[in-house]
């Protein structure tokens, strides 16, 4: 079994940062990496950004390209998700997925229990 906790969310004001983590433990993680998803209220949960297993591959939605930063510390068994310039549309709860690379959230098969991020203008 895969456990996924993150942590690392909160009420920041708008041009502010935050950084989320994701520890992991349990079996391997499979070799197409991990991910961040989030999702809002009344909208379908979308994707953020991906880490390849060795760190070397990464992949980011346009509305977060160049603000958001993916990151992970094999030693740790976590992954990072480094915010900054937030806005208000970053308001979501974000979750933290192992087991994939593409957009897809289809191709991760665990999921943490997700971090509340708010952003106020």
């Amino acid at each position: 079994q895969v456990q996924l906790v993150e942590s690392g969310g909160g009420l920041v004001q708008a041009g502010g940062s935050l950084r989320l983590s994701c520890a992991a433990s349990g079996r391997t993680f499979s070799s197409r990496g991990m991910g961040w998803f989030r999702q809002a209220p009344g909208k379908e949960r979308e994707f953020v950004a991906s880490i390849s297993r060795s760190g070397e591959i990464k992949y980011y939605t346009d509305s977060v390209k160049g603000r958001f930063a993916i990151s992970r510390d094999s030693a740790k068994n976590t992954v990072y998700l480094q915010m900054n310039s937030l806005k208000p549309e970053d308001t979501a709860v974000y979750y933290c997925a192992a087991g994939g690379l593409r957009p897809s959230e289809h191709d991760y098969d665990y999921w943490g229990q997700g971090t509340q991020v708010t952003v106020s203008s």
